[in-house]
């Protein structure tokens, strides 16, 4: 695992965690600037994720352990802010749980945080492993009928699309199929407490509505006092596709 440092040593932290199988670059290169000249930006790239590095994705717990290692060594296990987009929102409820650090605020953005039994999560894995792991490798679906059906969509939705892809990432030949398969299982399997509250720490939810109407409830259960930014938006459109409001409103949280 690396991470990546930008702006001001003295600034406030903002640690920021990449989705499911994404290059850390491609979901936040374009808001790392708009970010650095108000804090010290940590960008975290799991491992198996990193071109940099021949190692693979453990388990969401293993990660999150690493992760509090490098907070407690490089900024006294005290952050102001950690942003997890999608997957990463998951660890933010990790970090926030656990109590090895501490945060001021916690922000998810529109994350599914799905948890399923460890048969069920096996199932789901190895079913959609396949299908989602020649994206991540090559860049597009193995099966032609597949990318005529995202070409369709993309053509039909406007920027959203396009835009998620590209905050994907690219062709990343070095990332292994068993990489992508701890995290999607682990992500899965590892269960996160309900009612999580930790005095100090504020927990902020970028709600994607268009996501549907469940997500409020999962957020709800398994955060005791969870701020909610409804958005009429799909999953993580506004960090994919409005980069200056997304940073704005973490800063209106954060600063």
């Amino acid at each position: 695992m690396k991470i990546y440092h930008f702006g001001a040593e003295d600034a406030p932290v903002l640690l920021l965690l990449p989705g499911t199988c994404c290059h850390w670059k491609s979901n936040f290169g374009a808001v790392i600037p708009l970010l650095a000249d108000s804090f010290r930006v940590l960008c975290v790239s799991y491992d198996g994720f990193d071109e940099t590095e021949q190692t693979e994705f453990p388990t969401m717990l293993e990660e999150t352990e690493k992760i509090e290692a490098y907070l407690k060594t490089h900024c006294g296990g005290h952050i102001r802010a950690a942003y997890g987009c999608s997957l990463g929102g998951s660890f933010v409820g990790l970090l926030a749980a656990r109590q090895n650090i501490h945060m001021d605020f916690g922000i998810l953005g529109s994350s599914d945080l799905d948890q399923a039994s460890p048969l069920a999560a096996r199932l789901q894995t190895d079913f959609l492993l396949p299908l989602i792991y020649p994206v991540v490798r090559d860049g597009k679906f193995k099966a032609k009928f597949l990318q005529k059906r995202l070409d369709k969509r993309a053509r039909e939705s406007g920027d959203y699309v396009k835009a998620f892809l590209k905050m994907f990432g690219e062709a990343r030949p070095y990332v292994t199929m068993q990489s992508c398969k701890n995290q999607f299982y682990s992500d899965l399997s590892t269960p996160l407490p309900d009612k999580i509250h930790v005095p100090g720490t504020e927990i902020h939810i970028f709600y994607a509505l268009k996501m549907g109407a469940k997500y409020r409830a999962r957020y709800q259960q398994h955060f005791a006092h969870p701020v909610l930014h409804e958005q009429n938006l799909q999953h993580e459109e506004l960090l994919a596709c409005h980069p200056e409001q997304w940073a704005h409103l973490v800063k209106s949280i954060a600063l």
